[in-house]
């Protein structure tokens, strides 16, 4: 079974390891000591922990049929004539969207915005880190 330090986790989730301990400390994330003491936390249970947290409703939410929503700041946006590229980082991840200008003028797109980024896509490639 893949078990995961407190630090690994917090890196998954986006979280530092200290609201990754807060949760494990209240109990809403169950995790077990190792042989020298360090709390692990099973991958099944994290991502249980991780499920039920997306499904959470949130405040203002619209109905979708888009799952992968990623809330995070804009760190750039570029307009043409015609188009806008915006990027956006949500957590440790980058996305980079393009766009009509008048979609990230209505918007009100400019750096330093809070936005969400919504994907739905028919393809989607899953990795594995490389080991070693």
């Amino acid at each position: 079974m893949t078990t995961f330090r407190i630090s690994e986790a917090a890196a998954l989730l986006g979280v530092s390891a200290d609201t990754v301990r807060r949760w494990v400390d209240s109990g809403r994330l169950p995790a077990t000591r190792d042989g020298h003491g360090h709390r692990r936390v099973a991958g099944a249970d994290l991502a249980a922990f991780v499920r039920a947290q997306a499904r959470r409703e949130e405040p203002g939410s619209r109905f979708s049929s888009a799952r992968n929503r990623m809330r995070g700041i804009v760190t750039d946006v570029v307009r043409d004539t015609v188009m806008a590229q915006v990027e956006l980082q949500a957590g440790p991840f980058r996305l980079v969207s393009l766009m009509s200008r008048e979609a990230a003028d209505e918007l009100g797109l400019q750096v330093g915005v809070v936005a969400e980024a919504v994907v739905k896509s028919t393809t989607v490639v899953v990795e594995l880190p490389e080991h070693g």
